[in-house]
């Protein structure tokens, strides 16, 4: 959900601002494909059911199973299989967050961090949560952008998810382009993404740290255009 809604007139100044935070680099052309020109609004009918099933082939790439219904009837993933029916964009989502959750959290609902905005079952997913505070709000910033840049390696209208997840909040503010570059450092740093900032097949190995923060947002990692 947007916090602060962004009217389309005033979207150009707002991504060339975040842009010049950022600098140059590997970190301005991963936002430059993910802010194509005509990828702010969501696919629909013939186009939206082509991004589904390729939204599928990329769980089925990561040998996550799939299952009828929507989350909405119990949840998004259930430890086991995710609920297909939803948008394209929601199933990428999931397919990063099962990239990034230890092996043991990705046989828990909803991987462990509570439940998330398409859950139904509230209750029995919170109670599934092992992982908790600065830890949850980490992975979640790193399931948002990789699965951003899934949309974007697919051709799917990332620049919607961008927005609709907030990464333009603040966007004249030197913190949010900070965060950003931060955020892809740990998928980096993960060997989530190469060093050009595209998505990997890759699936976390290492259990959660006694800390329960499985990364770092300093992590020195040079990416590469």
């Amino acid at each position: 959900m947007i916090l602060t809604p962004i009217d389309s007139d005033r979207l150009p100044e707002l991504l060339a601002r975040f842009a010049e935070g950022l600098g140059g680099g590997a970190a301005r052309a991963v936002l430059g494909r993910i802010a194509r020109p005509g990828s702010a609004e969501r696919a629909q009918g013939a186009l939206a059911a082509t991004h589904h099933g390729a939204a599928l082939e990329v769980l089925a790439r990561l040998a996550m199973a799939a299952r009828p219904g929507s989350p909405q009837e119990d949840f998004s993933w259930d430890g086991r299989a995710a609920r297909a029916d939803t948008e394209a964009y929601v199933l990428l989502h999931e397919a990063a967050h099962y990239q990034l959750a230890s092996p043991e959290r990705r046989r828990r609902i909803d991987f462990g961090l509570g439940p998330g905005p398409e859950t139904g079952n509230r209750a029995a997913a919170a109670a599934a949560a092992s992982l908790h505070g600065l830890a949850v709000e980490q992975e979640e910033a790193m399931a948002s952008l990789l699965g951003i840049l899934w949309e974007a390696e697919l051709g799917h209208p990332a620049l919607a998810s961008f927005l609709d997840q907030n990464w333009l909040e603040g966007a004249a503010r030197p913190a949010a382009a900070d965060h950003f570059r931060r955020t892809l450092a740990a998928l980096g740093a993960g060997g989530f993404i190469t060093r050009s900032g595209r998505p990997l097949l890759t699936c976390r190995s290492a259990p959660d740290g006694e800390d329960a923060r499985p990364y770092s947002f300093t992590a020195p990692v040079r990416l590469e255009t």
